[in-house]
């Protein structure tokens, strides 16, 4: 056992149970929201809900309470930074619709979101050192 968890019920307000199943609720009502608008004549907002920043607002919480103003700034940077794999993500998978079945082409999306991200995060790190 971890000497913090001997000392206090939580280490961090991230690890409290309240918050966890907020997580999950919100992840799971963004889930639905997706499904919902994919059934509707405006089916494109079920691509615009999962950039409602649902789960940056609470890592953003969590960093703000947890750390420095300054290392929530840093943070908020780095999620800037973060749309950039997105981005490549969207565009892969855009392009390669027409040539490949969609299996395939979300496949490569997530590689190259993969690809961009290490590479973001690599440059990061290097930029920070």
């Amino acid at each position: 056992m971890v000497d913090w968890a001997i000392s206090s019920p939580y280490h961090s307000i991230g690890d409290d149970p309240v918050v966890i199943w907020l997580k999950m609720l919100i992840g799971a009502l963004m889930v639905l929201a997706i499904q919902l608008f994919a059934q509707t004549r405006f089916f494109y907002l079920a691509a615009l809900a999962p950039l409602f920043p649902t789960f940056t607002l609470i890592s953003h919480f969590i960093v703000g309470t947890e750390r420095s103003p300054a290392d929530l700034k840093v943070a908020l940077i780095f999620s800037m930074l973060g749309v950039i794999p997105h981005l490549i993500y969207t565009f892969v998978v855009f392009f390669s619709i027409g040539y490949v079945s969609l299996y395939k082409a979300l496949l490569f999306g997530v590689v190259a979101w993969t690809i961009a991200a290490a590479i973001l995060v690599l440059t990061w790190q290097y930029i920070q050192a």
